[in-house]
C-alpha cells in the first residue's frame, strides 16, 4: 500500500513539473535589425522570416591581423555589429594576434566580463593567437594607456604626474605618444 501512494505522489509530482513547465522558448533568437530606427538596449529585431544564414555567419576570424604596430597586436572583434545572429545572445569574441615580444595592452570592456577560450603559439613564426569570449553582445573597449594620456579633454598633467608618482616631463613625453 505505501509502495503504491509513494508511486501515486510520485507521478503526480512529475505530471505537475511538466504541466507548469513552458514547452517552447518565446523566442529562439532576434536577428539584429540594423536599419531600425527603434532603439531598445541595442539593435531591434527584424522579422524572423527574414533571417537569411548570413546573419549567423562570419567570414575572417581564420585569418591573421596585421600586428605591425608599436603594440605587436591586432585584436578582430566578432560581435553583434558583425554578425546580426548574436543580438540578445550577450556574447561576442575577438581573435588577438601577436608578434614576438607583442602585447595587448592593458584595458577593460566596461559592458561585459572576459574569459580565455584558446591560446596558441606557433615556435617557428614566433607568433601567438588567444581567442576571447566576452559576455556581451557590444563590450567595448577602454585602453588604460589611451584613456590616461591621450584623454579629451586631458587630464592635468599635474594629477598625472602625482598618480604615477613620476615627474611631470616623464608625463609629457609619453602624451606626446600619442
Amino acid at each position: 500500500m505505501a509502495a503504491k501512494f509513494f508511486l501515486l505522489a510520485l507521478l503526480a509530482l512529475s505530471f505537475s513539473r511538466a504541466r507548469a513547465s513552458d514547452p517552447s522558448q518565446l523566442q529562439d533568437f532576434c536577428v539584429a535589425d540594423r536599419t531600425s530606427q527603434v532603439f531598445v538596449n541595442g539593435f531591434a529585431c527584424k522579422d524572423p522570416k527574414t533571417a537569411v544564414v548570413e546573419d549567423f555567419h562570419f567570414s575572417g576570424l581564420h585569418m591573421a591581423g596585421n600586428a605591425s604596430n608599436k603594440q605587436g597586436s591586432a585584436v578582430t572583434a566578432v560581435n553583434v555589429a558583425h554578425i546580426a545572429g548574436l543580438n540578445t545572445l550577450g556574447i561576442s569574441l575577438a581573435r588577438v594576434d601577436y608578434v614576438q615580444y607583442g602585447q595587448n595592452p592593458p584595458h577593460i570592456h566596461p559592458r561585459a566580463s572576459e574569459g580565455l577560450i584558446h591560446f596558441q603559439y606557433n615556435c617557428g613564426t614566433k607568433e601567438a593567437i588567444a581567442i576571447a569570449a566576452l559576455s556581451s553582445k557590444n563590450p567595448g573597449v577602454i585602453t588604460i594607456a589611451n584613456a590616461v594620456f591621450a584623454s579629451k579633454p586631458s587630464i592635468s598633467d599635474d594629477i598625472v604626474a602625482k598618480a604615477f608618482q613620476v615627474d611631470k616631463k616623464i608625463v609629457e613625453h609619453i602624451q606626446a605618444q600619442f
